[in-house]
């Protein structure tokens, strides 16, 4: 079934399955994909302390209502990633085939491991942010999350996307790279069979990986010229982190670091300064995340 959203384009000449061809662009964005045709050249890298002060109080107040099940941190940066997306529209565009698209959903890939060993089997999950659900923002991630959480842990099924990789694998060499070649030329043309393309994780509007959670500090993650991923996301290990008053004076807070790899080619540095101010003011109010996605937020940033 198509979501309010999928159902409100009307498809025009151009236009991809998952996406609508930007038309209004200016002659500087309309020369960047013959001059700098790559993604993964056109990498703009920020990193950002985040003071988790505020974010700890509002998830002690949360979890003491819903102690079944927690929201944790990374609930909490998903769903301000998510809002940021939904107010700033240009972070969900991304290149390819030398042309301009703005994606019709906001979507988030992760990896997750169903248990912390070397051997322990991954699990690729795509979340929709759906923004027209009633549900509070912080809620609508956290639910699927949460439910794919549960599943990994009680059962044994594979995710679609590693089942279509153990499909194609068993392929030899030269026909996996025949099937590589068809399908990326699909892509350049908007053309990637359905069911294959929405299970690739580059895909995505943003591609995030909790680097804290296995006790590693957020850097620097490239970007992958395949799919049409623009923006990926590295969630560092909290620590406690020394803050500078006005006045000169130090406090130490927990903190963790954003690192942020973005297409640099979807929007200009004005555009993604504020960007960040919106993210990081949304993460210093987290109570903004309970107005329901549905509902616009009406906020200086």
């Amino acid at each position: 079934m198509e979501s309010n959203m999928e159902q409100k384009i009307r498809r025009r000449r151009g236009d991809r399955r998952d996406a609508t061809l930007v038309r209004d662009l200016d002659s500087m964005h309309a020369f960047f994909p013959l001059m700098m045709p790559n993604r993964a050249d056109n990498e703009a890298f920020i990193q950002e302390l985040i003071d988790l002060t505020a974010i700890e109080a509002y998830l002690e107040k949360k979890n003491a209502a819903n102690p079944e099940h927690k929201y944790t941190l990374f609930h909490v940066i998903l769903a301000a990633l998510s809002r940021t997306v939904q107010m700033r529209p240009r972070m969900n565009r991304f290149l390819i085939g030398g042309k301009y698209y703005d994606r019709d959903n906001i979507t988030f890939s992760l990896i997750a491991k169903k248990a912390f060993s070397d051997t322990g089997d991954e699990s690729i999950v795509i979340l929709k942010y759906d923004t027209d659900s009633e549900k509070p923002a912080i809620d609508v991630l956290h639910d699927k999350l949460c439910a794919f959480v549960y599943s990994m842990r009680t059962t044994d099924k594979v995710d679609n996307t590693t089942d279509i990789l153990d499909t194609m694998a068993k392929a030899p060499q030269w026909l996996r790279q025949l099937m590589m070649d068809v399908l990326r030329s699909l892509d350049r043309h908007g053309k990637m069979p359905k069911d294959i393309a929405k299970e690739d994780p580059y895909n995505s509007t943003v591609f995030i990986s909790n680097l804290g959670s296995i006790k590693l500090n957020a850097g620097y993650h490239h970007l992958s010229n395949w799919g049409t991923n623009s923006v990926f996301v590295v969630v560092g290990e909290k620590h406690m982190q020394p803050f500078y008053g006005a006045d000169g004076a130090v406090d130490v807070h927990p903190a963790l670091s954003l690192g942020i790899t973005l297409d640099e080619r979807i929007g200009d540095g004005y555009y993604f300064s504020k960007t960040i101010r919106l993210l990081k003011k949304l993460l210093s109010e987290p109570e903004l995340l309970d107005v329901p996605a549905n509902e616009e937020l009406k906020i200086e940033y």
